[in-house]
């Protein structure tokens, strides 16, 4: 389920201190109750799904088309001159040194703490981090949230992340979050 951004914008999160000059694009709340103790899970799940792969037609189709496309284009080749950018160099080194899950590729781990695990892409279109975050909710339940912040490169990326926005929201983010949900379920012991 989709939120409002406040519910990312409130919590003093780490990559809100070394990204302030993203925006936040997105931020969904993640079909996975837990304890306290569960965020290592879903960090697991998480850097362990592939997203074409284990995801219905439509969505293996519009990752295959954007990844032709991005291809020909040249959007996904590191840009020319200076190494790329990354959000790393801003972290602490206690922060740094933490073992952190690997993201799958096209990203690359940031940082992971008790609560939060970021990564990081970055190409001709965006320098983008996706977010997740182990929040507990008002009922005393936990549960992750998803949020995605960007900072488009130049007019290319602008448009780029207005053109695929639509396809975000009603075809690879649901698709994604039955997905997540289905495997946090069968992670979870049969009851008794």
């Amino acid at each position: 389920m989709r939120l409002p951004d406040t519910e990312h914008t409130t919590r003093p999160w780490l990559i809100t201190e070394i990204a302030p000059e993203f925006r936040l694009e997105d931020v969904w709340a993640l079909p996975t109750p837990g304890t306290a103790d569960d965020f290592p899970c879903l960090v697991e799940q998480f850097t362990s799904f592939n997203p074409v792969g284990h995801s219905p037609a439509i969505v293996r189709a519009l990752f295959a088309i954007r990844f032709a496309i991005g291809g020909v284009l040249g959007w996904d080749n590191p840009r020319q001159g200076d190494p790329p950018p990354t959000l790393r160099d801003r972290l602490d080194a206690g922060v740094k040194d933490r073992p952190a899950a690997t993201a799958p590729a096209p990203f690359s781990t940031l940082y992971q703490t008790d609560d939060e695990w970021a990564a990081e892409i970055v190409n001709r279109t965006v320098h983008g981090v996706l977010h997740l975050s182990w929040v507990q909710t008002p009922s005393g339940e936990y549960r992750g949230q998803m949020a995605v912040l960007v900072k488009p490169n130049g007019l290319l990326g602008a448009l780029y992340m207005t053109a695929i926005t639509p396809f975000r929201y009603l075809i690879v983010y649901p698709a994604m979050l039955r997905t997540l949900e289905r495997q946090w379920r069968q992670r979870l012991p049969a009851p008794r």
